[in-house]
């Protein structure tokens, strides 16, 4: 493996444990009533990661071929206090792909952060085996596949709801 592909791999690790880290804190209630802009924060930075990714040449495993791994640790705890934090924001309406499918989704926050946590956990998982390569690979193809879309449906939802927090006021009235 190259030295190129092997910083890149870093990087990218670097990415995925910050954006877990700091989606468990916000998740256990740190950030307080800053969690949407927070979250967007989150998301914009993994998101960083993955445009690389998606800007990068195809990563192919030698005989094309992923090595085993146990089961990925459940990220259903992280979801549901993900769900419990979001409440009454966490449910919105999505175009899952405005190419193909221009029908409105029914999408979940939690659900989409979720999923994104879930295929950066396996990926990290590959990357501390000693195996930065397949990290790239699962990273990249998981990017397409899933997490790269959930990513940017939550960035939209997430900069909705920011924006509509500071655009969206009262306006005061006039004294004459």
């Amino acid at each position: 493996m190259s030295d190129e592909w092997g910083a890149l791999a870093e990087r990218i690790a670097g990415h995925a444990q910050n954006y877990l880290d700091g989606l468990t804190r916000l998740a256990s209630g740190e950030g307080g009533d800053a969690i949407l802009p927070l979250l967007l924060v989150e998301v914009a930075q993994v998101s960083l990661a993955g445009t690389q990714l998606g800007a990068m040449q195809d990563v192919i495993l030698q005989g094309n071929f992923e090595p085993a791994l146990s089961a990925d640790p459940d990220v259903d705890p992280l979801r549901a206090a993900l769900t419990a934090r979001l409440g009454p924001v966490d449910d919105y309406a999505e175009v899952f792909d405005p190419y193909k499918d221009t029908a409105v989704t029914p999408y979940r926050l939690s659900d989409d952060l979720a999923a994104v946590a879930a295929d950066l956990v396996h990926g990290l998982r590959h990357y501390r085996a000693g195996r930065p390569l397949e990290a790239l690979w699962w990273w990249q193809y998981s990017y397409f596949n899933t997490w790269g879309n959930h990513a940017g449906a939550a960035l939209r939802a997430l900069h909705a709801l920011v924006a509509h927090t500071r655009l969206d006021v009262v306006e005061e009235s006039t004294v004459v």
